[in-house]
């Protein structure tokens, strides 16, 4: 189980499901629409799970609907049946306007109709209003276009701020279908929901947002966050605030992950580091550099030693009750998680790294 067609493969959920599926090891076969139909014949010949991604939202004829998100979808399934046998699982990601009367819903809906009565094993998912790094602002996205437009200093318009939003996150839809192919599960009749599905109203995700700018612009540089939601759109934010030209990383291992979130010359860099269970990262001082931890998911101990006097000071801090905590210059220090779900910890450094002037000395807290 190691090559995936992902169809839609240039789309929004389409290059972070590729981009975690190539980490992870496996080959890709990336069909979108500058591909052609030997592409899509030998791609399907070869995979061995579909995740069936493309459709059309945005066309500029009702027609266009029914021949992006429906024909393809039978053209597909008909294509899998002719050159596969019945075994060959399909992930289908839908839309809960298939539960409405409109021509991209009920496009949509048709597509999910064809997929179930196929008689392969598939697994249909309508998916809530998709946010998270990457998304086109101005396009059909509310949430990238506020995130777009606050952090360029643009206008946005809300015609009722009260109207309540369904929202599911990209990360969290590309764990869930890279959980189903991992597994063995032959399908599913139901109609699927990626969960958690996160509700805010209009007003409410703008006045987040402003709050985000106006925190990482002022001298405490990162925001306090409450839940779960308001860490994936902030850190989604951030990737509306990036500079052109920087790189921001990625890094994954047994210990857990740490993803650059923001750069600037002028305020910084802002990161969020992931930590499994029992685990301990750190052990480095910095002579100038100031840094804040802020974990916001998990229990964390944060334990830092003045490399003179021998001074200690600990602090366990949870994401039940957010503490920003002030790393010390001249203080090695490290973070640990002490509890038993994933950590995550809101980092802020004074400076964005550069290796020629890394200011980061090794040296263990606990000697």
């Amino acid at each position: 189980m190691n090559k995936i067609l992902v169809t839609g493969a240039k789309g929004f959920i389409g290059k972070h499901l590729c981009l975690k599926l190539e980490r992870l090891g496996y080959t890709v076969f990336k069909y979108d629409i500058d591909s052609s139909k030997e592409d899509l014949e030998k791609y399907v010949s070869e995979c061995d799970f579909v995740v069936h991604l493309a459709g059309i939202n945005r066309p500029l004829t009702v027609e266009e609907f029914y021949e992006g998100n429906t024909n393809f979808t039978k053209c597909l399934i008909d294509l899998i049946k002719a050159k596969r046998d019945a075994e060959l699982r399909v992930i289908m990601s839908s839309s809960t306007q298939a539960e409405l009367d409109n021509d991209y819903g009920k496009s949509k809906k048709m597509g999910e109709d064809y997929l179930l009565n196929s008689g392969l094993p598939v697994f249909v998912y309508r998916l809530a209003n998709v946010f998270g790094k990457w998304c086109r602002p101005n396009y059909n996205s509310a949430a990238a276009t506020f995130c777009y437009n606050i952090a360029h200093d643009l206008d946005i318009t809300i015609r009722d701020r009260e109207y309540v939003v369904h929202y599911n996150y990209v990360d969290d839809i590309v764990d869930e279908f890279i959980r189903v192919i991992k597994s063995d599960i032959r399908g599913s009749k139901e109609i699927l929901r990626v969960k958690p599905v996160y509700d805010c109203s209009l007003g409410k995700l703008a006045d987040l947002l402003y709050y985000f700018k106006e925190e990482i612009e002022s001298d405490r540089h990162l925001p306090l966050i409450h839940d779960e939601f308001e860490l994936k759109l902030f850190k989604t934010f951030c990737d509306y605030l990036s500079e052109e030209g920087y790189t921001y990383n990625f890094a994954e291992d047994a210990r857990g992950s740490f993803e650059e979130l923001y750069k600037s010359k002028k305020w910084g860099q802002i990161s969020d580091n992931v930590a499994y269970p029992g685990i301990t990262k750190g052990g480095h001082y910095h002579t100038y550099k100031k840094e804040i931890f802020y974990t916001v998911i998990g229990e964390s101990e944060i334990k830092q030693r003045n490399i003179k006097t021998n001074e200690m000071i600990v602090n366990k801090v949870s994401g039940d009750k957010p503490e920003p905590i002030e790393i010390k210059v001249g203080y090695t220090h490290q973070i640990t998680n002490i509890g038993k779900i994933n950590t995550h910890t809101i980092m802020w450094i004074s400076e964005i790294y550069n290796p020629e002037t890394h200011d980061t000395y090794k040296e263990e807290v606990e000697k």
